[in-house]
């Protein structure tokens, strides 16, 4: 079972998380910002990774600090739940269309972190969260989770679908990419022998 637990506190907050690589897109998650919370639940519920989310943040300062460890912690345990990588698909993209709003996102579990961000609001805020803030989001998961992640939206106007386009299509990209590959005979995809 590829399967993860992390905690991780710091003087900013205090995070625990589960996934469950092979799941089925349960959740439970508590950040304490329901905006973020929302995106997680489809995250899960879109990959088919279980995902629980139990955080607590400086929130009385601003939503900074739990936005960014929350997508190191959750990158970290993805990282973790993969192991050495063996058998997985490696790559993964989708078309993600949400009304008027169409997000591409691709991703390969290289090993590399980088993320490559091509959406933009006209919005400060949805909900009360910080719309800035969704980049260093999905920066922090990156990094952490050893993922190259391009995300572009190509088209659309309303700021709610075009972050949840983009949160979707991370999620169909990563439940391809984390798949087990049964014509990979269990090896590592790289000529390298190693990711």
């Amino acid at each position: 079972m590829r399967t993860a637990t992390i905690s991780r506190s710091t003087k900013e907050t205090s995070i625990d998380v589960t996934v469950n690589l092979d799941g089925t897109g349960s959740y439970t998650v508590s950040t304490g910002i329901g905006f973020l919370d929302h995106m997680l639940e489809q995250l899960s519920r879109h990959s088919l990774i279980d995902l629980g989310v139990k955080a607590v943040g400086d929130l009385h300062i601003d939503q900074h600090h739990t936005v960014e460890d929350t997508g190191i912690a959750i990158g970290e345990a993805v990282a973790q739940a993969l192991g050495d990588k063996a058998g997985i698909r490696r790559y993964g993209d989708a078309l993600s269309p949400m009304d008027e709003t169409l997000t591409r996102v691709a991703l390969d579990i290289s090993g590399r972190p980088y993320l490559v961000w091509k959406t933009s609001f006209t919005t400060m805020r949805l909900g009360e969260m910080d719309t800035e803030l969704f980049e260093h989001w999905f920066h922090s998961f990156a990094g952490s989770a050893g993922i190259t992640l391009h995300v572009e939206t190509l088209y659309g106007q309303n700021n709610h679908h075009i972050i949840e386009s983009a949160f979707k299509g991370l999620a169909r990209a990563l439940r391809t990419a984390v798949e087990i590959d049964p014509r990979k005979g269990g090896s590592i995809p790289s000529t390298k022998g190693m990711l």
